[in-house]
């Protein structure tokens, strides 16, 4: 099943994010606890990791581009 993953709040108050690196490409599976991408907001650099196993299909936003909190970032196949 194809999903849609979103760019989530991880502070308060953010509000939005610049990804700063893809830890996967289109076409990688990965495992749940796998980091996926890593942000930078104002106050912290994070990992975003995997929810569940899955593969990455589409990446939205590429890595230097600020996202806002609940734009979608990439597709993955779940």
């Amino acid at each position: 099943m194809k999903a849609t993953l979103t760019l989530a709040r991880v502070g308060m108050n953010m509000e939005e994010a610049t990804i700063v690196k893809w830890h996967k490409r289109p076409g990688d599976p990965f495992k749940a606890g796998e980091p996926l991408y890593e942000i930078e907001t104002e106050k912290v650099n994070q990992e975003i990791t995997a929810a569940s196993d899955g593969t990455l299909v589409e990446i939205y936003v590429r890595e230097g581009e600020i996202a806002n909190v609940g734009r979608p970032v990439c597709a993955v196949e779940v």
